[in-house]
């Protein structure tokens, strides 16, 4: 069962004057899509979240019109690494509990549960980023940042899973870095129904506009009228 989406009138209102995206540059807009991947998504995944799969043909609908109209589409991978300069802190992880042992053994990059779900619909000239952090801008890669740059982005377009953690990481520190953010509220995943009404909550707030798949849409089509 899809998410029911319950964010109040009186957020959208308060969070207008801060973030209100009326239109949208395509040549100018990315679709970052957080951690659409086995481990996330997978009945039997350690992290495996039925709401996850129930966002995939949005989130593909979504790949599909943000090309056509020219703007950017990139797939994130949330990745652990031992890598000193990529690891996480030594105590972000207590190896000696089995869930956390067997989360790290599979976020590893060339696990089969690390890769994008089969059926997410990333196409040559995507891009695919492995990230460290739950904010894909901490990452101390530095390939989102990177690739923004050197497309021209200006606006981001937040899609994914979780919603209240490596997508409202990274929507926050995209705002913060001077990026306009528009959060997908029925394109992106939390486990529940309350993690991701609170988290769209407080995203609308202060740190983004929420829109739903359409009324996107409906933003590209209009930009081709002028």
């Amino acid at each position: 069962m899809a998410h029911i989406i319950a964010l109040p009138a009186w957020a959208h209102e308060r969070g207008r004057g801060l973030n209100d995206v009326r239109t949208l540059d395509p040549v100018r807009t990315a679709l970052v899509v957080i951690d659409m991947q086995c481990v996330f998504m997978a009945p039997g995944e350690v992290f495996g979240n039925p709401h996850a799969l129930d966002i995939m043909p949005a989130v593909n609908r979504l790949a599909m019109v943000v090309r056509a109209a020219g703007g950017r589409v990139i797939w994130t991978r949330q990745t652990v690494s031992a890598d000193p300069a990529l690891a996480m802190p030594p105590w972000q992880y207590d190896l000696s509990i089995p869930f956390v042992q067997e989360a790290v053994r599979v976020m590893t990059a060339g696990n089969p549960s690390h890769a994008l779900h089969p059926a997410m619909d990333a196409r040559d000239g995507d891009g695919v980023i492995d990230k460290y952090r739950y904010s894909a801008f901490l990452c101390p890669a530095g390939a989102l940042r990177a690739d923004l740059q050197a497309h021209g982005i200006d606006t981001l377009l937040i899609a994914g899973t979780l919603t209240n953690c490596c997508c409202d990481s990274t929507a926050r520190d995209g705002n913060m870095l001077g990026y306009r953010v528009v959060v997908l509220a029925d394109a992106c995943a939390a486990p529940t129904d309350a993690e991701h009404n609170a988290a769209l909550l407080l995203l609308r707030l202060n740190f983004a506009d929420v829109k739903t798949v359409a009324e996107v849409e409906g933003l590209l089509a209009a930009s081709r009228t002028f």
